[in-house]
């Protein structure tokens, strides 16, 4: 290929080698920091909108300081040796600067192209084909771009003016790319353009992360925005705030087998929002008892309608006498088709209280823990996936048989991570003591009301009376 240089402009000296080994040095150990940085960032909460951006700032970084390390590179080993016509040079690794930068010039006189091997690769031309001319290179170039390519050529070539824009292909495997062309034309010895060299570099990844950075910010101001919102929204002080499924519990007491029930909403730390954990206990018309603890992923006043929206139903199917496995799997559509999809963590029990029989099914929640005489154990987890992770999602159903004084205590996920439930099982020789689900519920505040969680948490207790 001609050497990219104007008639009138002399040849540049390449810098000293040491400077630019220096700047590399530089580059490298940035390099090294930022990636430090993002992996940091990486191992914070994936739904955060502050943890996206940043990772996607982070990532962003990285590709333009990869680019930087690898041009200073090419500086430092100055321009390349023409390859023997009889060898073709050896590709580039894919994926690599050197993959993602080509060269082309477009002689005017002779209307003839010539192409380097990488800009093929660029453009996703066979390199056998000839090199598409200035007239059919906008082919290539999206219909809404068209017009900013003829623009630059026109002014390069009639008014020698450099090029440097961007301009997005489709590759004739229908993958889409982001070019960006700088180049200038060389002008002839009485001043004219002879021909229009170029450098066209696939900034697509670039772009993407630009884009990643654009939508995370955006994100994040959308929900600083809501958190605000919802703070103004909730009411003061947090006690005076009536959510659905943290009333009284008002079940109808009596007879062998029956339930003495509490429970109770342990809020999280001051200043944190409203979540939307619930309890509830209601008593169907076949004499069983249907208990229920769960939490809504998310925060502020739109929580409270999505609780109630999930209570109604649970309750409507309850009364119908529909098994919890079943009930599972309907709260499980009917949040995943609602407009404004919603996740939760649910667990459903249905007590049949003349031959004792506890019969519930699970949506990622923690299981049932079953105390009796002086001990505690967790009852086996039947499958199932959180309410609204898809229309497909199965839940199974187990069953167990209480005996009198038999004490069931169900919690919501934020009382504490499963892995600690044996703090909960050790509490095992006071609830034997204890003469009410009432006592209980209050030895369960005592131990955990103060523990500053993020989230709110429901306990409710179920005694077998004898």
């Amino acid at each position: 290929m001609p050497s990219h240089l104007s008639a009138d402009h002399p040849a540049a000296q390449p810098p000293g080698r040491g400077s630019v080994d220096a700047l590399i040095t530089q580059t490298r150990r940035l390099k090294g920091d930022v990636d430090a940085v993002r992996r940091d960032a990486q191992e914070d909460d994936t739904t955060d909108p502050q943890g996206r951006w940043q990772r996607a700032l982070c990532d962003l970084a990285l590709h333009q300081l990869e680019d930087l390390d690898a041009h200073l590179a090419q500086l430092r080993e100055g321009p390349p040796a023409p390859a023997p016509q009889a060898a073709a040079p050896a590709a580039p690794a894919q994926g690599s600067l050197l993959s993602r930068v080509g060269s082309a010039e477009w002689n005017l006189l002779t209307d003839d192209a010539v192409w380097s091997e990488e800009l093929y690769g660029i453009l996703g031309r066979d390199p056998a084909a000839p090199p598409l001319t200035l007239d059919e290179l906008p082919s290539l170039v999206l219909d809404e771009d068209r017009p900013k390519l003829t623009a630059m050529v026109t002014d390069c070539l009639v008014d020698a003016r450099p090029i440097d824009g961007e301009f997005r292909v489709v590759r004739p495997d229908g993958e889409p790319r982001t070019v960006h062309m700088m180049g200038e034309p060389v002008l002839d010895a009485d001043g004219g353009t002879a021909s229009m060299w170029a450098v066209l570099r696939d900034v697509s990844a670039l772009r993407r992360s630009q884009w990643e950075v654009r939508e995370t910010r955006d994100s994040l101001q959308r929900h600083q925005s809501g958190t605000q919102t919802g703070r103004r929204l909730t009411v003061e002080p947090r006690e005076s705030v009536v959510l659905p499924g943290r009333g009284p519990l008002r079940l109808p007491h009596g007879g062998a087998g029956s339930l003495d029930l509490a429970a109770h909403c342990l809020p999280a730390a001051a200043g944190s929002l409203t979540g939307g954990a619930w309890y509830d206990a209601l008593a169907l018309p076949d004499g069983r008892t249907l208990l229920s603890v769960g939490d809504l992923i998310g925060h502020g006043p739109a929580v409270a309608t999505d609780t109630a929206l999930t209570l109604g139903a649970l309750r409507g199917m309850g009364m119908a006498g529909t098994d919890p496995a079943q009930l599972m799997s309907w709260l499980n559509q009917l949040l995943h088709a609602n407009a404004q999809p919603a996740l939760a963590g649910a667990l459903c029990c249905r007590y049949r209280p003349d031959t004792r029989t506890l019969t519930w099914a699970q949506a990622g929640h923690p299981a049932p823990l079953l105390f009796r005489d002086g001990t505690g154990r967790r009852l086996g987890t039947p499958v199932g996936a959180f309410l609204g992770a898809g229309s497909g999602a199965d839940y199974g159903q187990a069953e167990a048989t209480l005996e009198e004084g038999d004490l069931l205590l169900l919690h919501t996920a934020g009382l504490m991570p499963e892995d600690r439930a044996h703090r909960l099982l050790g509490l095992a020789p006071r609830f034997r003591e204890a003469r009410t689900a009432q006592d209980c519920v209050r030895t369960l505040v005592e131990e955990f009301g103060g523990s500053g969680r993020d989230e709110d948490a429901c306990v409710l207790v179920a005694r077998v009376t004898p």
